[in-house]
């Protein structure tokens, strides 16, 4: 059955794109919204509109959104910590090596798959099903989501991540020292035109904010590899906007890719991190209902430790 709403544009709809939106009020992404909209499903004061429309005051939004694409997912029993839980939502510390959802050439063994086996059902979102989903981090980063349990978690959720009120910090260990200790890259993303499974800085792409602070530096690193450089930093980053591979596509762009990663990196010989070296270290957010503070911390999980201790003492990451 579909799912219908009709709205009439007041707050924080007022000015914002159609697309945004309807994510909002439905909970889904802003790519299942456009979709939607493009296909007909969504009407602005009577009629069809683009997902970049802008909305203005007291426009009717009306919407009749078919219900998600159901696929099978199965529950499986997989290690994973949940750090907290509750009623409408809990937070879970990911290990690296595991996908956050079943995806093209990762069908299974995913988070989602382990949250099934140990919540039950989970609301869905994005058009297809990804029970829980708010967000995501790339297979090989480890560290903290926050996951939807019910669909009023799921409403809350998305809506604080679309308005940027669920604050997201990383630590992640890179090449080379930046010029300025602090610093803001701000620079759209988009497919990479030479390899559609990785993204670039280009011109005409979503744009994508990300903060970093230097808190550590290494240097007289002695590399097998002559060609590595000799010097690394820990930064703590922050997340303005989301977008996927963010962090380390931002880090190679500015000349600091991250150690140990494959596709924005250097695989320089003699490096023990077999994996990115990002790891999502914090989460804090106002509880969705009775919005109380909350903050939750992980800790660097063993790889990570130890690459910071061999940088520390003057080794090879």
């Amino acid at each position: 059955m579909n799912e219908v709403r009709d709205i009439v544009a007041r707050g924080e709809d007022v000015g914002a794109r159609l697309d945004v939106v309807v994510a909002r009020h439905l909970a889904r992404s802003r790519t299942a919204s456009a979709e939607l909209i493009r296909s007909g499903h969504v009407l602005l004061d009577g009629k069809a509109a683009k997902p970049a429309s802008v909305v203005e005051a007291h426009q009717r939004i009306h919407i009749e959104a078919p219900p998600p694409r159901d696929v099978a997912l199965a529950a499986q029993d997989l290690d994973i910590t949940i750090i907290h839980d509750e009623t409408d939502f809990c937070v879970v510390d990911k290990p690296s090596g595991m996908a956050t959802h079943p995806a093209r050439g990762t069908p299974d063994g995913t988070l989602v798959n382990a949250l099934l086996a140990r919540l039950g059902p989970l609301p869905a979102i994005n058009g297809v099903r990804r029970p829980g989903i708010v967000h995501r981090l790339d297979k090989d980063t480890s560290g903290l989501l926050v996951v939807a349990k019910t669909d009023r978690g799921m409403a809350a959720l998305t809506q604080m991540m679309t308005s940027r009120r669920i604050k997201r910090s990383y630590d992640a260990v890179v090449w080379g020292i930046p010029a300025n200790p602090r610093g803001v890259i701000d620079a759209p993303l988009g497919r990479d035109p030479q390899a559609r499974t990785k993204f670039a800085v280009r011109e005409g792409g979503r744009r994508a904010v990300t903060h970093y602070r230097t808190a550590e530096t290494y240097r007289h690193i002695a590399p097998e590899d002559r060609s590595a450089p000799t010097t690394a930093a820990l930064l703590t980053v922050e997340l303005e906007t989301g977008r996927t591979h963010q962090i380390r596509v931002h880090s190679a762009a500015i000349g600091h890719p991250l150690i140990g990663d494959a596709t924005y990196g250097v695989a320089y010989a003699g490096v023990q991190m077999r994996r990115q070296a990002l790891h999502a270290a914090s989460l804090a957010f106002a509880h969705p209902l009775t919005h109380k503070p909350l903050s939750y911390e992980s800790p660097w999980p063993q790889d990570f430790a130890a690459l910071v201790e061999r940088l520390r003492a003057g080794g090879m990451p």
